[in-house]
Formats: C-alpha cells, structure tokens, sequence
C-alpha cells in the first residue's frame, strides 16, 4: 500500500537559506565532559528520540532501541561499571598511539559526567527482531541504520540547545545486564545529553577543509 508523500519543497532562496543556518546551528556542536545537573524537560528527550526513530532502515526493521536512563541510581551503577572498563582501557589495552591521539581530549578513566547529567541515551542495535510469538526475524543493514539513527539522535538534541556526549567503553555488555536488555541487542552508543557547565571549554581543534572532506564528480 502507497500513500502520498509528505514533502514541502521550498524556493531556492529558502532552500540556501534554510541550508545555511542548519550548517552554522550544526558547526557550534562540540561534545563536552563536564555537564549541569539542571533538570531538562524530559519531553525533549522524547522529541529527539521519535526524531532519530524516524531515520532509514534496511527493510524498515528500525533495529534500535533507546534506552533512557533518569534515575541517579541507575547512573551510578553506569558509571561504576563504565569506569572499571575505562581503567582497563587507559591501563594497558589501549596502545600507546591511540592513548596518544587522545592527549589534546584530557580524557583519563573518570567519567563523573554519568550521573551529574540529567540524562544518559543507551543506544542499542537489535540483532534480529523478536516478535510477540518468540519468532525471530532477520534485520538488515543494522549498524548502518542504527548509525544513522544515532546521528540525528545528536543532531536533535543539539538543535534543541542541549549539549552531548558519546561515550562507548568497551566492552559495553553491563549496559544489557544494568537495563534488562535483551541477548539480541548489542550496547551502540551511550549518549550522555544535558546543559554544559557555565565555563566549560573544550579541546582546540580543527574541522578537516572542505576539500579533504568531499569530491565532485
């Protein structure tokens, strides 16, 4: 079944226009590590995330699922569990260039944003697809889709005037056992989103030009 396809075409004026502000809105995104408790409305969180569920997807299986974690317990719990895998990361699993590479970030195994930011997105990148009768059914396509899905995550709260972070220890299976995810659902990304710290700074870096970015052909 077909239905008409709800599309607003604008003029090309309004297209350049409209092009460039979402441009210079979308270039102030920096990730930050240093966030307010101050409460943030969670309908939000819930615009952004029906935002991102709106995103492609091999056979439209939308293979993700968003996990939203409010209660300070349950980020505590997080964190810990975060942390101990970190300390293993900067104490001898990571190699030394990649340790390197992160020096400008002033990163180390201590992550106090977990539970200081009013909220943290689990994003998780469903493997098959379970329906109410226990048959599995085959996803396609699934961390391309759950990719995409995870950049307009960002995008949306950003363009909401939130501040994010993405935060991927590895391995990441407490996230299954901390939520009650299932064994079909592998941890993406966890999304750290709030208001920034009056003062925060982060890294001076660059942006790759153009050119080194894209091609015409």
């Amino acid at each position: 079944m077909q239905k008409p396809l709800n599309f607003k075409e604008l003029s090309p004026e309004e297209m350049l226009a409209a092009s460039s502000e979402f441009q210079q809105a979308i270039s102030r995104r920096r990730s930050v590590r240093s966030f307010s408790d101050r409460p943030v409305d969670r309908t939000i969180i819930e615009n952004a995330i029906c935002s991102a569920g709106s995103a492609p997807s091999g056979a439209n299986k939308q293979p993700w699922h968003f996990a939203v974690v409010e209660s300070i317990e349950t980020k505590q719990l997080i964190r810990k569990a975060a942390e101990a895998e970190e300390h293993d990361f900067y104490n001898g699993r990571a190699p030394k260039a990649w340790l390197d590479d992160l020096k400008v970030f002033e990163t180390d195994e201590n992550k106090p944003f977990l539970e200081i930011a009013p909220y943290l997105i689990a994003v998780f990148l469903q493997r098959n697809t379970i329906d109410d009768e226990g048959t599995k059914h085959k996803n396609y396509y699934m961390p391309e889709s759950v990719g995409i899905a995870t950049g307009m995550l960002i995008t949306a709260l950003h363009m909401s005037g939130l501040a994010t972070l993405t935060h991927t220890p590895s391995p990441m299976k407490f996230l299954n056992e901390i939520l009650g995810r299932p064994s079909n659902e592998k941890p993406f990304m966890l999304i750290v989103a709030g208001y920034p710290t009056e003062g925060v700074t982060v890294p001076d870096i660059e942006r790759k030009p153009f050119d080194e970015i894209a091609s015409f052909f």
